[in-house]
């Protein structure tokens, strides 16, 4: 059955009962992140400047102003890309050796972004010799682009944006670490199976 909308009293389209349920579902995990603690927060791949709001909305008692300000975390939260979403559920879930990995990534992502904006060229260079298939045009406009914004006060849509082209650039890489580290854990365990079973045939 569709679902009605308490407002208007018109019945929501597929397309819409849909968004709206993502976006409560959205809500959900804002809820769940400002329920945390800071330690809990930390090792959660959550993007920095997402962060800072949900610390806000922590700080915040009052229960209309913060049901407005959940609202507007989820708001925020709608703006990053499902998979930096996805990643959070996942570490929510278990604290597994994935999300572990997703954690370390945020974080020398934005060590990488930092280092950008303070050293310029120099850092850009060191990048590029690590990741031969970046972008440099690419990569030095989003960085005067995101110094500008700051200079202005403006909203940080280069410094978000070039948050995803370094996760983008860095996600394949350390996927492809992770499934070398599972290849030989793998390689360990056969190896452990023939130790036993020649000891069975001693």
């Amino acid at each position: 059955m569709r679902g009605r909308d308490e407002d208007t009293g018109e019945f929501f389209s597929e397309s819409r009962s849909q968004n709206r349920r993502e976006a409560l579902e959205v809500l959900a995990l804002g809820e769940k992140l400002v329920d945390l603690t800071a330690a809990q927060l930390a090792r959660l791949p959550i993007p920095e400047d997402l962060l800072e709001h949900i610390e806000y909305s922590k700080r915040i008692t009052s229960h209309g102003a913060r049901k407005r300000q959940l609202a507007f975390l989820a708001k925020q939260m709608r703006r990053e890309d499902d998979a930096t979403l996805d990643a959070i559920r996942d570490a929510l879930e278990a604290n597994s050796e994935t999300s572990k990995r997703a954690v370390a990534l945020m974080h020398r992502i934005e060590r990488w972004r930092e280092r950008l904006l303070a050293e310029g060229d120099a850092a850009l260079a060191e990048l590029l010799d690590e990741y031969p298939g970046a972008d440099r045009q690419e990569l030095r406009t989003l960085v005067r682009n995101a110094l500008a914004e700051k200079a202005k006060n403006k909203p940080p849509r280069a410094f978000r944006e070039l948050y995803q082209v370094l996760r983008d650039l860095m996600l394949p890489a350390q996927s492809a670490a992770g499934q070398d580290e599972e290849e030989d854990n793998d390689a360990e365990h056969d190896f452990d199976n023939l130790d036993d079973e020649a000891d069975t045939r001693d």
